[in-house]
């Protein structure tokens, strides 16, 4: 069943030629000559969108469309008419009609406005759905969503919150690694303990590796007073090793040498102090592959890979785009101090559409963003940013109706490849996996096709 439709028209012949014509795309159709009648309808039945004609003797279509959205406001009307004007359409949108069109209509754009319209619909309940999604969501207070994806690290982490063994969380920059290192850390035994991190990008190596062991008086120049390293002070609690694949390679033996004894020695110290911290490291890149290029240490992967938790980038995870949105919506109305409760069915389809390269980070800006532009208690898609509110996704062409349109064999392998490339987020191992080929095939043809860097070579 394509939706069910109410047909209000006080021509008899009219609602039985749409009745019909509708029928025989799978509308569940209903029709009525009188618009007190169509009232009674809504009021004990569930309806998914009205069609109704504007001149109607007695009630008219204006004001049948208001009571309707006074009284029903989850379903959309449409005005149909034969006198079709500028002004006819503006005073059928004023009354709260979804969309106008006029007498006779084409069955064709009929059955695309109706399908918007139920559409329309069904996002506004999916919006309101998601809400009460992020209200009633206490599994893991930080992470939302419902996606399979989510659903099997949800599932990772109930058994393993109990446990001290090192966690390797990875994913595209911005899908929220740290949230999770936060979240084991909350609701596991170490949570009054204190939670540590440190970025192993952010500084170089001499600064790096005095922040985690510390160091003694005079180990260097500046030296002046002895520091604590970062993995003392989180003895007992959990140290976050975040970014860890941009760990400076002759770094990584004194790293996996504390992880393996779990004692440090500060910089220019002479006595080991044992520590117990359990690790958590994150990072967006493919260690696997930073490993065959000799840029990451085997034996460290395996040390901090004891248990792997992959977090699914943002445009895999379905209507998790909504219940985050909603989540940001609320977070960021209250720091602006403005009344905002939701987003518009339309701005929501734009942000189900859109790719998320930047993940939940951008989603989150995305939403304090439009927050801030907004002048009403929805977003609107014109408060989006123009990226999401022009984004067309892009499909993979492998036919056509027109013999000068089909591509070769190597053109339509080209065009899945690169796509795979595209939807793994640049992942070449992950790309490979999911093609069934090695990851120096898929390099040899990233290079035929000048797609490759020179980071990729391996």
């Amino acid at each position: 069943m394509a939706g069910r439709v109410l047909i209000v028209d006080d021509d008899k012949s009219m609602c039985e030629t749409l009745a019909v014509a509708l029928g025989k795309r799978d509308f569940e159709v209903r029709w009525t000559t009188a618009a007190a009648e169509a009232l009674e309808i809504l009021g004990a039945s569930d309806v998914d969108v009205v069609l109704t004609d504007l001149n109607m003797r007695g009630m008219n279509g204006l004001e049948l469309c208001e009571r309707i959205v006074s009284n029903r406001p989850d379903v959309p009307v449409i005005v149909i008419t034969a006198f079709g004007s500028l002004e006819t359409a503006v005073a059928a949108i004023r009354a709260g009609a979804y969309d106008f069109i006029t007498k006779p209509p084409d069955t064709g754009a009929l059955v695309v406005a109706l399908e918007r319209a139920i559409q329309h619909r069904q996002l506004r309940e999916e919006v309101k759905r998601l809400r009460k999604v992020v209200e009633q969501s206490n599994r893991f207070e930080t992470l939302l969503g419902s996606s399979s994806g989510m659903r099997a690290v949800y599932d990772v982490l109930d058994r393993i919150v109990e446990s001290v063994a090192s966690v390797l969380v990875t994913g595209e920059s911005g899908t929220g690694k740290e949230v999770v290192a936060r979240a084991l850390h909350d609701r596991g035994p170490r949570r009054d303990a204190p939670f540590v991190a440190i970025n192993c990008s952010a500084m170089p190596e001499a600064l790096l590796e005095s922040e985690l062991f510390g160091h003694v008086r005079g180990a260097f120049t500046d030296a002046r007073t002895p520091r604590t390293g970062l993995c003392v002070q989180a003895s007992g609690g959990t140290l976050l090793l975040d970014e860890i694949g941009d760990m400076p390679l002759a770094l990584q033996p004194k790293l996996l040498r504390v992880l393996q004894e779990r004692r440090v020695r500060p910089v220019g110290g002479d006595h080991e102090i044992p520590i117990d911290v359990r690790v958590v490291a994150t990072t967006n890149r493919d260690l696997r592959s930073l490993i065959e290029e000799e840029r990451f240490r085997e034996d460290l992967y395996f040390r901090i890979n004891v248990i792997h938790i992959e977090l699914p980038p943002l445009r895999a995870r379905g209507g998790d785009v909504l219940v985050l949105a909603q989540h940001f919506v609320d977070l960021h109305a209250v720091r602006a101090g403005k009344r905002v409760t939701g987003i518009s069915p339309a701005a929501a389809e734009k942000l189900l559409a859109y790719t998320w390269p930047g993940n939940v980070r951008e989603l989150q800006n995305c939403i304090e963003r439009a927050i801030a532009l907004t002048r009403y208690e929805e977003i609107a898609v014109e408060d989006l940013p123009e990226q999401v509110r022009a984004y067309k996704r892009s499909h993979v062409l492998v036919a056509s109706d027109d013999p000068s349109e089909i591509v070769s064999l190597a053109e339509v392998e080209r065009r899945y490849v690169l796509r795979v490339m595209e939807v793994a987020g640049g992942n070449k191992t992950l790309a490979a996996e999911k093609l069934g080929i090695t990851r120096k095939t898929l390099y040899r043809k990233l290079q035929e096709y000048g797609a490759a860097s020179e980071d990729d070579e391996s």
